[in-house]
């Protein structure tokens, strides 16, 4: 299938030597800012929770970390409407403020309140950004030369994974873990000010007024409250509550019918001028694999990423630091692999032999993971992950190509934040998989009176990582044990879920 597209925007050009050309490469280091702060986020707080939670008198991890997922999530679907009716540029520049004023407030909490109320702000700005900047990425650049640049944007991602929790360790070590959401300040306001001056966008013919009224606000209620409740209880579940109390299942539910109430509404009101998830989007085989293949990835990827560094630190009993660069094994790999799967894409005009190749090295990869136990080498561990980064690496960036191959150019911003909204809303599920099967692992193997120090609701994985150097030495191993035990069964989970990536390519007609 042919990648080609025509361009609309006025600064929608590749990169060369003119004025047009320096333009272009501002504002893609403006996005890489605003793609790096939203990624370090991801991996540089959540190394800090434990010490942020304990030094504002707290305790509750997950409050902390899932307002700020919640939020960005909650936020996604009314992306393409807002860009396409009101503009690119202006949306923009609002989630960034809302992503500079979230992290002030986070680093001036003074109470866990104030932190969770600026998690919530700073989530806003943060989802809003990730998806704005995905589809000015795809204004920028026509699909066929797209695949390079996707795989720079990669590379951005990876290098959070690689430095943000040594930074995170570092920061919360030395009690400085306030300036982890000061230093996003600066970094905000380049990224401000070079959006300002360098991005010149068409901007919409209609009135404001007849912009608004042409969204799909009931379709967007729907959407946006059945995500959120959804959110909720997959924040609780295993953690505060059980999975089948009804703190869990009830939210749950009415998640799901509200997701069920608004595809009812957008199969009904397809007359909608400006649909939150126009038909096509589902409908075309092409694109529907796509976004299937997103919701995978987002799912194994996560849990890579985050239960990794958590076998480094429970099994192999390495520091933040430490762990932060023992992943490196997988950060460098990936944004070489994306880089070189763009490159192909561009060459060969063709995605799906990527594809294959991508989800193969995934199934290996996360094969090889489950040999590892608590006396693995170094050597093994991180040449597991270079095979592991190779997949993740490749598909990474290859899901785009099905889902803008079929469609035209005027699409691709419902088309991106829709992609933007399953990669995130899938992430939540890879780190919740993965947290409920360590958690019930824990729970089931280790002692019960040691167990019953950190009370029946608390987050057990990071709680024991904490005090794991302390333990006796008896214990310590049993611990290190049930640890190597319970991250195995992740592995052999995200191992089938893995393979269903692989399989939905069958039913891709793409190119």
């Amino acid at each position: 299938m042919s990648l080609a597209h025509s361009m609309t925007l006025e600064n929608a050009s590749p990169p060369g030597t003119n004025k047009r050309g320096s333009r272009f490469w501002l504002i893609f280091f403006a996005n890489l800012v605003v793609d790096l702060l939203s990624a370090l986020d991801l991996t540089a707080v959540s190394t800090a929770l434990p010490t942020i939670v304990e030094h504002l008198h707290g305790s509750d991890f997950i409050w902390v970390g899932s307002a700020y997922t919640i939020a960005s999530t909650a936020v996604l679907p009314t992306i393409g409407g807002l860009a396409s009716t009101l503009g690119r540029k202006p949306i923009l520049l609002v989630f960034i403020a809302f992503y500079a004023l979230g992290s002030a407030i986070c680093g001036s909490a003074q109470s866990l309140n104030m932190l969770i109320a600026g998690r919530v702000v700073q989530g806003i700005g943060g989802g809003g950004c990730i998806s704005v900047t995905e589809i000015i990425y795809a204004d920028l650049v026509p699909l066929p030369e797209r695949g390079k640049f996707l795989g720079v944007t990669a590379s951005v991602w990876a290098l959070a994974c690689a430095i943000g929790p040594p930074i995170g360790g570092a920061l919360s070590g030395s009690g400085a873990w306030r300036w982890l959401f000061f230093l996003n300040i600066p970094l905000c306001a380049i990224a401000f000010l070079l959006v300002t001056f360098f991005l010149k966008v068409q901007t919409p013919r209609e009135g404001f007024r007849g912009m608004i009224l042409a969204m799909d606000w009931v379709g967007l209620a729907f959407l946006v409250s059945g995500t959120v409740s959804i959110c909720i209880p997959l924040a609780w579940a295993g953690f505060q509550h059980p999975w089948g109390s009804t703190q869990v299942l009830i939210p749950f539910c009415i998640g799901v019918g509200a997701i069920g109430a608004f595809t009812i509404v957008e199969c009904k009101h397809r007359a909608t001028k400006m649909p939150t998830v126009p038909s096509f989007l589902v409908t075309n085989q092409t694109t529907l694999s796509g976004y299937i293949g997103t919701l995978i990835h987002g799912i194994v990827s996560m849990a890579a990423i985050f239960y990794i560094p958590v076998y480094f630190q429970a099994c192999q009993l390495a520091s933040p630091i430490r762990s932060g660069a023992d992943l490196l094994g997988l950060a460098f790999v990936i944004p070489v692999l994306a880089i070189l799967t763009g490159v192909s894409v561009q060459i060969l005009d063709r995605y799906r032999p990527q594809n294959y190749i991508g989800w193969t090295l995934i199934m290996v990869g996360f094969g090889l993971f489950t040999l590892l136990d608590k006396n693995s080498s170094k050597s093994i561990y991180i040449g597991f992950q270079a095979v592991l980064g190779v997949g993740l690496g490749i598909i990474w960036i290859s899901t785009q190509f099905p889902i803008l191959a079929p469609l035209p150019f005027s699409n691709n911003a419902h088309a991106l934040a829709f992609f933007t909204f399953v990669r995130c809303f899938s992430q939540t599920w890879g780190v919740v998989f993965g947290g409920t099967i360590l958690q019930n692992a824990l729970r089931s193997r280790l002692p019960s009176n040691f167990l019953e120090t950190f009370g029946s609701n608390a987050q057990l994985t990071y709680s024991i990582i904490q005090q794991i150097n302390t333990l006796p030495l008896e214990l310590k191993d049993q611990v290190r044990d049930v640890f190597a035990e319970g991250i195995k069964i992740i592995w052999y989970t995200m191992l089938g879920i893995s393979g269903g990536g692989a399989v939905i390519l069958l039913h891709d007609a793409g190119g």
